[in-house]
């Protein structure tokens, strides 16, 4: 009998648009012939399930499931993939959780954990890995433009604190450009991150562990042909994401050691993807870990997973089963 699993997108930020471009991604990737597939768009109050020719049914949040022609549809596992709040922060892995439905993410502590980015990268910090010089700021706070040059120095970067896709991040290189910075920071969040410029090279590296295997996906080098990796070019095409990326083979295996290293740290579950960016004298500094990676078939992972010779139906039949073993 067929397992009945929901795909959950959307969410409360500006990165709905691509959570759902995810959803539609990860919808291509599942084995239909070992699951019954809907997409579940949540937005605010509003939770609904996509139907056939544009149809949509309300969800009963009661109990996660919804009424067709007579019928009441209860879902045995959720793959989530809302990229933001509340689908990467633990609201709905908490939520799932109370109702005891299986879900393919971190649990609510390492969800809420590597959502702040200040807090993650502090709490990673204590355990050796080499981060940037940072300070967060929440939202009626204030710093004077002679304190940021002073602590941190430029350039910087300024960006919300929880959230990602790079929406309200700034590069700055000159004191006039702060508060602006600043101010464009909250409007995406209520708390925000102002961190030291490192040069260095760009990467990313996925991973997943099962009951039974550990996976550890090649590494992708990102080289971005704008001032930084913003949302153009993470989405509109304007970067070069070369996988493998051309590091040595030793290098490899020291970014993939430590990818792995965080993913049992955190105590992480399903997919998650770590960026890093490598400094001088192949120092590899600690960016970010992200818990609900996209999902699109141009992403990271999908590029990752083809690069290891494995195939991506494979790798979600794994996330899904674990849940179940």
């Amino acid at each position: 009998m067929k397992r009945t699993v929901a795909i959950v997108a959307g969410g409360d930020s500006s990165e709905l648009p691509v959570s759902l471009k995810s959803a539609q991604g990860i919808y291509s990737f599942i084995d239909k012939s070992r699951y019954d597939l809907y997409i579940v768009e949540i937005q605010n109050k509003v939770w609904r399930v996509r139907l056939d020719n544009g149809v949509y049914a309300p969800i009963n949040r009661h109990d996660f499931s919804f009424e067709w022609n007579g019928e009441v549809i209860t879902f045995d596992f959720a793959y989530i993939t809302i990229h933001g709040t509340p689908g990467e922060d633990g609201l709905l892995q908490g939520y799932f959780e109370l109702l005891g439905i299986p879900y393919s993410s971190c649990g609510v502590l390492a969800s809420a954990l590597t959502f702040d980015k200040f807090v993650c990268n502090q709490y990673l910090k204590g355990f050796g890995m080499k981060v940037a010089e940072s300070l967060m700021l929440r939202k009626g706070q204030s710093i004077s433009d002679v304190d940021v040059v002073a602590k941190i120095g430029l350039p910087c970067f300024i960006k919300p604190n929880l959230g990602g896709s790079s929406f309200g991040v700034s590069k700055v290189t000159k004191e006039e450009q702060i508060q602006p910075a600043i101010l464009k920071a909250f409007h995406e969040s209520s708390e925000i991150l102002i961190e030291a410029f490192m040069d260095g090279t760009e990467i990313t590296c996925g991973c997943y562990k099962t009951s039974n295997k550990s996976v550890v996906f090649p590494i992708t080098e990102v080289v971005t042909h704008n001032e930084f990796f913003d949302y153009d070019a993470k989405y509109n095409g304007q970067v070069e994401e070369i996988t493998p990326a051309r590091l040595s083979d030793e290098l490899t295996k020291r970014v993939q050691t430590l990818t792995s290293a965080i993913y049992d740290i955190i105590g992480c579950s399903g997919i998650i993807r770590v960026d890093f960016i490598i400094t001088d004298k192949k120092v590899i500094n600690l960016l970010e870990v992200n818990t609900t990676p996209g999902m699109t078939p141009t992403s990271f992972i999908p590029q990752q997973v083809r690069a290891a010779g494995l195939e991506i139906q494979d790798v979600m039949t794994d996330i899904i089963e674990n849940k179940f073993q």
